[in-house]
C-alpha cells in the first residue's frame, strides 16, 4: 500500500462506497464491496485497528458464554464464521487448546456436556473435539494451574488470532482487490444533495488539507464512535451504543509455559476469564466495566487491574502481581442496545445490526471480530440497495487474504514475528539480508527486526511510531518498557522511509511516550 497513490486515486471518483472507519467493521465492508466489484474508498482517522480491533483477547470463537446463556443461533454463526477464517487466513488464525480446571466433582459433567454440543454445533468446520483430563493431564496441560483440590480439566478448541495484523491483512487484500485505503485520513463532514448524502469532507492529516469525495453511498462503520458520527447527519440520533471497558494483563510466559490456554468459566461479575499464551507472553482478560466517556486511548482502572489478579491468582499456582505486568491495554466493546443503555453490559448479546437513516447513511454497529465477515456482507447488502447499485453476490466465503499460506506449508515461518507475514515473509526476509544493520533486533526484550519497522513503513502504510510499534508489531502491548526505549530507533528507520526531519523524530518520540505510560499499571 503505498499512501501517495491512494490519494492520487482519489481523483478518479466518484465512487460507489465510502467506508468510514478502519477497524474490523470497516475494512470487512470494504474488501466485501470491492470484492463485487464496487469502486470503494475505505477512511481512517487514525491507523487501522487504533481502537477496539487492535485491543481484543485475540480470540476467535464460537462464544462458549454465549451458549451458557442459550444464544445458540449466534454461537452457530460464530462457529461459521470461525472455520471459515480459520481457512481464509491460516496465516494469521490457528488451533489454540482451552483447559477448564475441574475443582468440583459435578463439573466434569456439566461443562463436559456443555462442550460437546459447542463441538456438534461447529459440525464439518470443527477444530478438534473436546474431551474429559484427569488431573495429571491437565497439570501437563497447563502446568502452573492451582493444583489444590484440583480433580482434572475439560479440554476444548478456538482459534486465536492476532487482531492488528488482521487488520493490516484486511487492508493489504482490499488494496489488492482495488480498493483505496487510507489511514490518517478524518470525516470531518457528510456531503448533502436535496437532502441525501452524497459524499464525505475528509482531511488529509499529513498534508494538512481537505477534500470532498462523493459516493453512491456512505457506511459508517466507526464502532464506539458510531453514535458521534451519526450525528453528523442526524444532531438529535438517539444512542445505539452502550459501550464497557475490557482490559488484558501481559505477562511473562512463565505464567502460562505451555501452548494451552485456561479458561474460567466464572468470575466475580459473572464473566469468563482468559489466561492466554500470545506471542511468546502470557495474556490474561477481561474485565466489563460500563464506561460513560469514550476515549481514542481507553486507561485500564485501578480496580479493573485488582479484579484480574485476584481472579486469576485463584486458579494459579503462581500468582501475578503489579511488578509482574509487562504491558496492560484496555479496549471499548460498541455493544449495541435499542433502549437497553440500563441494563449490565454482559447481558447485552454482541450481535450487529445495520441501521439506514433518512438521508440515507448506512451504519454498521454491534458485533465483534470472530463475524467481522459477515457483518460485512450484511452491511454492503443493505448498502448496496440504499445507494441503487447493482446486485452483485458476496464472495467473501472463499475469499483468501493477502499472505495466505496453508498451515501446514513448511515454507510457512515458524517464527511467530515473520509468520504474520504469510507469503510476503520471504520478501521480508530479503529486505533484512539487504542491509545487515536492518537484521538487527529492535530491542533485547522483544522479539522484532529493526527491518520490520522499514518493512511496516513501505508497505503497510505505518506512518508514526505508534503505528509500527503498537500495530505492525506488538512491541507496545508485549512490553510497554521495551517500547518507550525502541522508539527512538523506530523514529529514525521511519524518518529515513518517509523524509521526516529532526523535529518529526523528537515530535513521535515525546507522543509515543506520553501514550505508552497509559500501557503500565498506574
Amino acid at each position: 500500500m503505498d499512501r501517495q497513490h491512494m490519494i492520487d486515486a482519489l481523483a478518479g471518483g466518484p465512487f460507489d462506497m465510502v467506508v468510514i472507519g478502519g477497524g474490523a467493521s470497516g475494512l470487512g465492508v470494504a474488501v466485501d464491496a470491492q470484492t463485487r466489484g464496487y469502486r470503494t474508498v475505505l477512511l481512517e482517522a487514525h491507523d487501522f485497528a487504533k481502537g477496539t480491533s487492535s485491543r481484543s483477547t485475540k480470540l476467535v470463537h464460537g462464544g462458549v458464554r454465549y451458549l451458557q446463556q442459550g444464544n445458540v443461533a449466534l454461537v452457530l454463526e460464530a462457529l461459521r464464521e470461525r472455520g471459515l477464517l480459520c481457512r481464509n487466513a491460516s496465516h494469521l488464525v490457528h488451533d489454540l487448546a482451552f483447559v477448564v480446571p475441574r475443582y468440583r466433582w459435578w463439573e466434569g459433567p456439566f461443562y463436559g456436556v456443555g462442550l460437546k454440543l459447542y463441538d456438534r454445533l461447529a459440525g464439518r468446520l470443527n477444530i478438534a473435539r473436546s474431551r474429559v483430563l484427569d488431573r495429571k493431564s491437565t497439570i501437563e496441560r497447563i502446568p502452573n494451574v492451582e493444583t489444590e483440590n484440583l480433580l482434572g480439566g475439560v479440554m476444548y478448541h478456538d482459534a486465536q488470532f492476532d487482531d492488528a495484523r488482521l487488520a493490516v491483512a484486511l487492508a493489504l487484500t482490499a488494496a489488492d482487490h482495488g480498493a483505496v485505503v487510507l489511514n490518517h485520513f478524518p470525516v470531518v463532514g457528510l456531503v448533502k444533495e436535496d437532502g441525501q448524502i452524497t459524499g464525505v469532507r475528509a482531511r488529509d492529516i499529513e498534508a494538512g488539507r481537505e477534500i470532498e469525495i462523493r459516493a453512491r453511498v456512505v457506511v459508517n462503520a466507526t464502532g464506539v464512535f458510531t453514535d458521534r458520527l451519526r450525528r453528523l447527519d442526524e444532531p438529535d440520533a438517539a444512542a445505539t451504543i452502550a459501550p464497557s471497558q475490557g482490559i488484558h494483563l501481559v505477562l511473562d510466559r512463565m505464567f502460562q509455559p505451555s501452548d494451552t490456554a485456561i479458561m474460567v468459566p466464572q468470575t466475580d461479575d459473572g464473566r469468563v476469564l482468559f489466561v492466554i499464551p500470545w506471542h511468546g507472553r502470557c495474556l490474561v482478560g477481561t474485565t466489563d466495566t460500563r464506561v460513560e466517556t469514550i476515549d481514542d486511548e481507553p486507561r485500564a482502572l485501578d480496580e479493573e487491574i485488582e479484579f484480574v489478579l485476584r481472579n486469576a491468582s485463584r486458579y494459579l499456582e503462581r500468582t501475578p502481581t503489579r511488578d509482574d505486568i509487562l504491558s496492560v491495554f484496555a479496549g471499548l466493546r460498541p455493544l449495541f442496545t435499542e433502549k437497553t443503555a440500563a441494563r449490565a453490559t454482559k447481558a447485552i448479546s454482541r450481535e450487529h445490526a445495520v441501521l439506514v437513516s433518512d438521508s440515507g447513511l448506512v451504519t454498521l454497529v454491534g458485533g465483534k471480530w470472530t463475524t467481522y465477515r459477515k457483518m460485512a456482507e450484511d452491511c454492503v447488502d443493505d448498502a448496496a440497495e440504499m445507494g441503487g447499485l447493482e446486485t452483485r453476490p458476496c464472495i467473501t466465503h472463499n475469499l483468501r487474504l493477502h499472505g495466505w499460506m496453508r498451515r501446514d506449508d513448511p515454507a510457512l515461518p515458524s517464527e511467530g514475528h515473520f509468520e504474520m507475514y504469510g507469503s510476503e515473509a520471504a520478501r521480508v526476509r530479503a529486505l533484512l539480508e539487504s542491509d545487515p544493520a536492518l537484521g538487527t533486533p529492535l530491542h533485547p526484550r522483544l522479539p522484532y527486526l529493526r527491518g520490520q519497522i522499514v518493512w511496516a513503513a513501505r508497505h503497510e502504510m505505518a506512518r508514526t511510531v505508534e503505528d509500527a510499534l503498537a500495530r505492525r508489531t506488538r512491541s507496545l502491548l508485549l512490553d510497554a518498557r521495551a517500547a518507550v526505549e525502541a522508539a527512538r530507533d523506530t523514529a529514525g528507520l521511519l524518518a529515513g522511509e518517509l523524509h521526516r526531519d529532526a523535529a518529526w523524530i523528537e515530535s513521535e518520540v515525546a507522543a509515543f511516550a506520553s501514550l505508552a505510560g497509559g500501557y503500565l499499571p498506574p
